[in-house]
């Protein structure tokens, strides 16, 4: 019986661009109070968002997707033609077909890659970034682009202010590419489909979403601190090798608690993109990387610890070197 022949890759996979893309419009607490009951005091001490970014008509998925996208590319150095795949995160399509990851390949002009989206909630980008890496490290593909998207304004009731003040929209993206060592850890993941009620759109609510804020809160401050000390293991890292924390921008009060419970170093940098730009689901992680690298405030070289969980329940964490 004739084998069949795998292909070989890089012995390891890392991120070689960031690139991100916040809608124009900022949304202050005070601007919600106006037409909800809230105030900026309930807002902050509830989740720690002073404002955050709802994107126009014209700053669509795709459109912010293909922003986003160009300029991971643009700091990969990479020409269109060297990508294979793209890989598009997002939890906010209105319509399941056709999916947008070919669309914005084709925008960006990237010839005939494999391209889909994928679709776990909050922990989309998480998940994506291990698709990436799998397929560099088997010689699926050279270059994988991924792209986390989100524009939760469609899918949030803008009366409800249990989710209204929370989600935002906005796309961050990441380029992964072989490397001699691995700068992308291995990928500690898992769901909690128990709970899945937690977090989703029903009919009856139009399709908007609806969420059970204090179960997701339980939730993530209680089971998921053994995933993060997993995806260090994993990585064969511990708290104080850790430069940038920067999990998935859902709470300010979860963020704190995490870090707390783990224990970092003071130097520690820890992502607090949520005051400004609000909860936006699978595009948090990389917007808040590429916000921290932009300000400097995280280095080239950094070890960053990362955190996606969310609609499912879904989570994933992974240890990353920044580019």
């Amino acid at each position: 019986m004739t084998p069949i022949q795998l292909k070989t890759g890089a012995p390891g996979a890392r991120i070689l661009g960031f690139g991100s893309y916040r809608p124009r419009r900022r949304v202050t607490n005070a601007e919600l109070s106006e037409v909800m009951e809230t105030n900026d005091e309930w807002i902050q001490s509830r989740v720690g968002i002073a404002e955050r970014r709802w994107a126009s008509e014209d700053e669509t998925l795709v459109e912010m997707a293909v922003a986003a996208g160009g300029k991971a590319l643009a700091a990969s150095g990479l020409a269109p033609d060297e990508v294979d795949l793209v890989v598009l995160a997002t939890a906010s399509l209105q319509y399941p077909i056709p999916g947008i990851g070919p669309q914005v390949a084709h925008r960006l002009g990237i010839p005939r890659p494999g391209a889909f989206d994928l679709n776990a909630g909050c922990a989309g980008f998480c998940y994506s970034l291990e698709m990436a890496s799998n397929a560099v490290r088997s010689g699926s593909a050279r270059n994988v682009l991924v792209v986390g998207a989100e524009r939760l304004t469609d899918v949030t009731d803008q009366s409800d202010r249990a989710t209204a003040v929370i989600f935002a929209d906005g796309a961050g993206a990441v380029v992964v590419g072989a490397a001699d060592e691995p700068g992308i850890g291995p990928v500690v993941w898992g769901s909690d489909g128990d709970q899945h009620s937690a977090i989703e759109m029903v009919a009856g609510n139009d399709g908007k979403m609806i969420m059970a804020g204090q179960t997701v809160y339980r939730w993530a401050t209680t089971k998921l601190t053994a995933t993060l000390e997993q995806a260090m293991a994993a990585a064969g890292v511990g708290p104080d090798d850790i430069d940038v924390f920067a999990p998935h921008q859902a709470n300010l009060r979860i963020i704190e608690s995490m870090h707390k419970k783990v224990g970092f170093p003071e130097r520690t940098v820890v992502a607090r993109d949520i005051v400004t730009t609000g909860n936006t689901s699978a595009a948090s992680i990389p917007l808040a990387l590429s916000a921290l690298l932009e300000s400097g405030e995280a280095k080239s070289g950094d070890l960053a610890l990362v955190l996606g969980y969310g609609a499912g329940l879904t989570f994933a964490g992974q240890v990353l070197r920044l580019p």
